[in-house]
């Protein structure tokens, strides 16, 4: 029978993937969007519409492992901005990058708040999401920053939504590495007693 213990480090063990996973995939979007997609139309546009869809994939499958989108509402509003999200630069991708970028400023905005109450929620469990935190509340700025670009005249490209993104999978890996340090101090707690 698992204990609370067990379930709470399967849990952690999860997250710490999770985090891992999350990292590696915003960091090849980023490197894609500052190297072969600004050159390539049809690909930045195709990662512009995966972006938000593997937010919306990611927070689902969190969510599952966490009790499920009930339990997690903040997880679940995520999940559906970024479907909404998707689908609308899906729609606005032929009427230029000054609208998608409107899109993905309101769409920071909205998934930095969800972030951030899902870090606080899982801090009391898990521990080590000041990271996560602290990712939602500059997403927030950062949705503010693309909204104002959006509304200038300055041509705007994937390049301009990419160091979101880069911010993003920095604190993705922070978190993991914070939760791969808790557990081999307790790991090494553990073999001490």
């Amino acid at each position: 029978m698992k204990t609370i213990t067990d379930a709470q480090s399967t849990d952690r063990d999860w997250l710490r993937t999770y985090y891992y996973l999350r990292f590696a995939i915003s960091a090849a979007w980023v490197a894609l969007a500052f190297t072969i997609a600004r050159t390539v139309p049809p690909l930045a546009a195709l990662m512009l519409v995966a972006y938000p869809a593997w937010d919306a994939l990611a927070n689902y499958l969190d969510a599952g492992r966490s009790g499920g989108l009930a339990r997690s509402k903040s997880q679940m509003l995520n999940m559906v901005a970024s479907v909404v999200t998707a689908s609308a630069v899906a729609v606005t991708l032929p009427h230029g990058m000054h609208a998608v970028l409107e899109i993905f400023g309101v769409w920071a905005v909205l998934s930095g708040l969800f972030q951030l109450i899902t870090g606080v929620r899982r801090w009391r469990l898990h521990g080590a999401q000041w990271a996560m935190i602290l990712s939602g509340a500059q997403s927030g700025l950062a949705g503010a920053h693309m909204l104002g670009k959006a509304a200038g005249a300055a041509p705007v490209g994937i390049a301009d939504v990419a160091p979101y993104a880069a911010f993003g999978a920095f604190y993705f890996l922070v978190s993991a590495v914070s939760l791969t340090v808790g557990r081999a101090r307790r790991r090494s707690r553990t073999v001490a007693a």
